[in-house]
């Protein structure tokens, strides 16, 4: 299975930023008759919008409102601490204009296919990001102390890695107390058309590998470890904010 997945992202790497993006007739065509017209672009703003682009910001914000006095010293401290994991990262066609305002945050970006990860790298040296650490690895087996990260993005990640539950897991290992997962993926259950292309043509090629979560079972997973921030389904595609509880 693993090999799989690895073929099928170097098979569809010439393309694959097309698809997702919608950036030709036939990937438009595609979201709107297989996965019930839903806009990629507009699901991966909502949820990169869920990360602040200035998090010294962030921290005086929420320090104010419990009452503290805030100094430059602390200003600091509090933005070197901040950190986030992108798994899977993939090409970072959404994510890297994202990435280039956040100049405060340590990211480091995950993603199991090398030709990802290439085409990732390019876009961030192009784009001239300096604070970011690029890794070939597999979130079933993360590479990182527990409670390390601040956030975890997980963008169409949670369809295509072949143990769900260890992923899940390690996520929840490697986040913080108070720390956020961010995630949007396909789910089985709400459109015909997207469960079959899932079944067949995306599992054969290896985008895809099952089993599929609902919408329930993906709460089901969340509830016991965070408070769920937003949760929203559209088309065959769901997207939350969570946060891990102390």
């Amino acid at each position: 299975m693993a090999d799989k997945i690895k073929s099928s992202y170097k098979f569809s790497k010439s393309f694959y930023d097309d698809a997702i993006t919608q950036g030709k007739w036939w990937s438009k065509l595609y979201f709107k008759l297989l996965w019930g017209g839903v806009d990629d672009n507009e699901i991966a703003r909502r949820v990169l919008d869920w990360i602040p682009d200035d998090f010294k910001v962030k921290a005086a914000i929420e320090r104010e409102q419990s009452g503290a006095r805030i100094d430059s010293a602390e200003h600091e401290q509090a933005r070197s601490k901040i950190k986030l994991l992108d798994v899977p990262v993939g090409t970072a066609v959404f994510t890297t204009e994202k990435y280039r305002r956040m100049k405060q945050a340590d990211i480091t970006c995950l993603d199991y296919s090398r030709d990802m990860l290439e085409q990732a790298e390019y876009r961030f040296r192009g784009a001239g990001i300096t604070n970011i650490k690029t890794m070939q690895g597999d979130v079933s087996a993360l590479p990182f102390e527990d409670e390390t990260f601040d956030y975890v993005l997980c963008m169409n990640g949670l369809h295509v890695f072949p143990n769900k539950d260890k992923a899940y897991s390690e996520i929840l290992r490697t986040l913080k107390p108070g720390g956020e997962l961010l995630a949007c993926f396909y789910v089985a259950g709400e459109q015909k058309a997207a469960d079959w292309l899932a079944k067949t043509v995306m599992t054969r090629m290896g985008w895809f590998t099952p089993p599929f979560d609902t919408v329930n079972d993906v709460r089901k997973r969340l509830e016991p470890y965070y408070d769920i921030l937003d949760f929203h389904v559209e088309g065959a595609m769901l997207y939350f904010r969570a946060r891990k509880r102390p």
